[in-house]
């Protein structure tokens, strides 16, 4: 049997692997949406309409879907932290990325826990983290240099502000789905570096926060 005869057996193969994959997707990105990242896997196939063996097949792990899923809201969030640095203004370039961020958050059950915890071992979530940090370092830093933000706060306080917006996201998200804003404009007056006063604690290291971060994802 030459290679044409067995080609249009195949084509039907892979556009319905294709079809299932893109399913799938979607499934999942409703299914993530609406319950965060632990949502049931095995509702996600039956509602993409595969076994649950064929959306192993496509996605080995979780993570691997939550990924696929997650894609377009990472690449909003990371497009707006460079429209951020593009800013003239410095605080406004960091009021402007912390928008974009908790925006995407509240939209985004799943990108919500994706943003709370670390996942050690997956290079690719590890990757995407790490990026995150730099880039809300960046933003910090360029307000702080600028005399806008104030000197003492550190990456750790930003990750505790969304920790406590996500938390705020849950509870408001079908009763005052805006109210997540009116709280990150009362934390932003805290953080102008003319309200600054001597905080009694000092800021979590890197290590306490990732171990914290860490925690979140194992307790889930």
């Amino acid at each position: 049997m030459s290679i044409s005869d067995r080609e249009p057996s195949r084509v039907p193969r892979r556009r319905d692997a294709r079809e299932s994959h893109d399913r799938l997707i979607s499934a999942a990105q409703r299914e993530f949406t609406a319950r965060g990242v632990n949502a049931s896997l095995e509702r996600i196939a039956r509602d993409a309409e595969v076994s649950i063996g064929t959306l192993y097949r496509h996605f080995p792990t979780r993570l691997d879907l939550l990924m696929a899923a997650l894609r377009p809201q990472l690449g909003q969030f990371l497009e707006g932290a460079t429209s951020a640095m593009e800013i003239d203004d410095p605080w406004n370039g960091f009021v402007y990325y912390l928008e974009n961020l908790f925006r995407v958050q509240a939209g985004d059950r799943g990108f919500n826990d994706f943003l709370s915890r670390r996942f050690p071992g997956n290079a690719e979530t590890e990757r995407i983290h790490d990026l995150m940090c730099q880039q809300i370092d960046d933003v910090l830093t360029r307000a702080q240099d600028a005399g806008a933000a104030r000197p003492d706060i550190t990456l750790a306080d930003i990750v505790n502000l969304i920790w406590s917006n996500g938390r705020m996201i849950d509870a408001t998200n079908t009763t005052a789905p805006n109210a997540w804003r009116r709280h990150l404009y009362l934390m932003l007056d805290a953080y102008r570096a003319e309200r600054a006063h001597p905080i009694p604690e000092p800021p979590m290291t890197e290590e306490q926060l990732y171990d914290a971060m860490v925690h979140l994802s194992e307790a889930s």
